[in-house]
């Protein structure tokens, strides 16, 4: 009877990976196939289930980061990171009071704000971006320090 549970686990496991494509059970279901085999090679189940457990962790540690490399080498990087010292001009007035202001770098637009709080940039000045918080950049005028 213990091959049929570790084959219905084992099933659970591909059926929660099908559903989720998240590289997370296909592990612990490679862990199970092992429980199975044991289950059917009468091993006791004391031992089966430290099979299933050393099996499903060495999976996790060792296969895991590589398979995940593998699948993921399509994701676009967008490097956004590396506008952060970028020159740019203003398009639109900064005022981090009135939630306003939009610079263009390299020829791509974005919302900006003021890195001083109270520093009003007006339009055409020439910025300089210090950081970058999810669409939106911070800047300062080029030239103060």
């Amino acid at each position: 009877m213990e091959p049929l549970y570790w084959l219905i686990l084992l099933a659970i496991f591909l059926v929660i990976e099908i559903i989720t494509l998240g590289l997370t059970t296909i592990w612990l279901a490679g862990g199970a196939l092992v429980g199975f085999l044991a289950a059917v090679l009468h091993v006791p189940l004391p031992i089966q289930i430290v099979l299933f457990l050393v099996v499903s962790i060495v999976l996790i540690v060792f296969t895991r980061p590589v398979a995940e490399r593998y699948f993921n080498n399509s994701r676009e990087q967008t490097n956004v990171g590396g506008i952060i010292g970028r020159e740019g001009k203003v398009i639109v007035t900064i005022d981090n009071f009135n939630q306003t202001g939009a610079v263009l770098i390299d020829g791509i637009e974005w919302t900006a704000r003021s890195d001083e709080e109270d520093v009003v940039i007006e339009t055409g000045e020439r910025i300089v971006v210090t950081r970058v918080e999810g669409v939106r950049v911070f800047v300062k005028v080029k030239g103060d320090h």
